[in-house]
């Protein structure tokens, strides 16, 4: 049981709104990609469970729409006498789909679906064996140097010792000047499963940010966080972000989006 513990908690860890646990509605711009490089870390008292070196490429493929991929190296280090493991984890799929445009007076809204392909070896605790699937609704409002944004949804898992389970976070962040963001969010999720460490739910209080080398093509990414209710747990994120795309592209979603917000 002890190899498999934490597979689940990774796979959140890699789900996350970087460097964040909750994540945003807002997609790149269409002919607009993202690449990341990063690793995490996520213990309780029965292990600490990493993941990285990972990389994650999100591609602008249409207006209001994303593709994303993660691809990680997974380790489990177990508090006790247990095997520890390391190898490639399983792949996440995702698509980020923005169906409510911001205005003044109304947030933006939207999904980011996941999809976790088994292929990392469950044997090892390095995969959940089986597809697990992340559906969530994410909200965001702007206002000056502040914004917000958060959700809820369901993580579906049909696998041997895992369950599913619910998840809600709520961050604020604001703009400190041209070089930084920082952020401060509440994440929730509930019991994982007796084939994870998660048995019990959590509540964490995180705080983060970006720090920009070249805004906003070049950034530094950072996070930790601990349990302020709930079983006992800490997580923490460290990347390097980079952005680029096709201005044309670009000025496309300008444009509808000022539409939309005239007409709005």
């Amino acid at each position: 049981m002890k190899t498999v513990f934490l597979l689940c908690l990774l796979s959140v860890c890699a789900q996350a709104g970087p460097p964040f646990q909750t994540d945003d509605p807002q997609p790149i711009d269409f002919r607009h990609y993202e690449f990341y490089t990063f690793g995490t870390s996520d213990g309780t008292r029965v292990e600490t469970d990493t993941a990285g070196p990972a990389v994650e490429f999100n591609w602008g493929a249409l207006p209001n729409v994303h593709l994303h991929i993660i691809v990680p190296a997974a380790a489990i280090f177990p508090s006790g006498m247990g095997p520890r493991a390391f190898g490639i984890g399983d792949i996440e799929l995702g698509v980020k789909y923005r169906f409510v445009q911001e205005t003044k007076k109304r947030p933006m809204i939207g999904t980011f679906v996941m999809f976790e392909m088994p292929s990392g070896d469950a044997a090892r605790g390095l995969g959940v064996g089986k597809t697990w699937y992340k559906l969530p609704i994410w909200v965001q409002k702007s206002s000056g140097p502040w914004t917000s944004y958060g959700g809820a949804g369901e993580t579906i898992v049909r696998a041997p010792g895992y369950r599913s389970y619910p998840f809600a976070g709520a961050l604020l962040q604001r703009d400190l000047g041209k070089k930084w963001t920082l952020g401060a969010e509440v994440f929730y999720h509930g019991p994982q499963g007796i084939a994870t460490a998660q048995t019990r739910p959590a509540t964490m209080v995180d705080v983060g940010g970006y720090y920009k080398f070249r805004d906003p093509g070049f950034q530094l990414l950072f996070c930790y966080g601990h349990t302020a209710i709930g079983q006992k747990e800490n997580y923490a994120y460290l990347g390097l972000y980079w952005t680029w795309g096709n201005k044309s592209g670009s000025d496309v979603t300008t444009k509808n989006l000022m539409s939309l917000h005239t007409n709005g």
